[in-house]
């Protein structure tokens, strides 16, 4: 029986270029160039019941990149808030008709906020380590220790397989090899493998 396989070479550097001849290639974007500029203007007002707006939106664009506009909405509190804004290549800018306030949850939550962040920053400028975060870590209960050790106990398992068809495969490459025959055909750069 015999068994003959083929591979052909070619030569691919005239499309995706030699690395060391830089220089003597030009390669030409395919990105279409910007087209004129495109103004517009839009401008909605909304509401949740017939004959009253509680929300509005204006935007200006002058086409090349700047847009200015401003929105409207009754907030929570029945007050109507405003924001004006302006996009461009610098980002988004808005200025709010109304500081906002936080509610005293928030200010709660951002007093422990910067409390923790102070503390962790006199922690650190003192060069230690909190107790807190030591090399323990978090206690872990019964189930997952449980489920942790079944996962280390399975990866195993799959680990020694792969490594066992790694090898046959191995096996079987080394086996082909020492009963082929390898020939170069100079004429068209192809490789015969003939199995006797």
């Amino acid at each position: 029986m015999n068994l003959e396989l083929k591979l052909n070479w070619a030569d691919v550097s005239h499309i995706v270029g030699n690395q060391h001849d830089h220089q003597h290639h030009h390669y030409e974007s395919t990105t279409s160039p910007p087209g004129p500029p495109n103004p517009y203007v839009f401008s909605y007002q909304a509401g949740r019941a017939p004959g009253h707006v509680d929300r509005q939106h204006t935007e200006v664009s002058d086409g090349t990149g700047v847009v200015r506009g401003a929105f409207s909405y009754v907030d929570p509190k029945n007050q109507v808030r405003t924001v004006q804004y302006v996009a461009d290549e610098h980002g988004f800018h808005p200025q709010l008709s109304h500081e906002l306030e936080d509610s005293e949850a928030v200010k709660a939550a951002k007093q422990r906020h910067f409390d923790l962040y102070n503390r962790i920053a006199q922690e650190h400028a003192a060069g230690g380590v909190p107790a807190a975060v030591s090399q323990t870590g978090p206690q872990q209960s019964e189930a997952v220790i449980k489920a942790t050790n079944k996962h280390l106990s399975l990866y195993e398992r799959i680990a020694a397989q792969h490594a066992a068809i790694g090898a046959q495969h191995e096996a079987a490459r080394l086996a082909f090899e020492a009963t082929s025959e390898h020939s170069i055909q100079p004429e068209d750069n192809s490789v015969y493998y003939q199995k006797h």
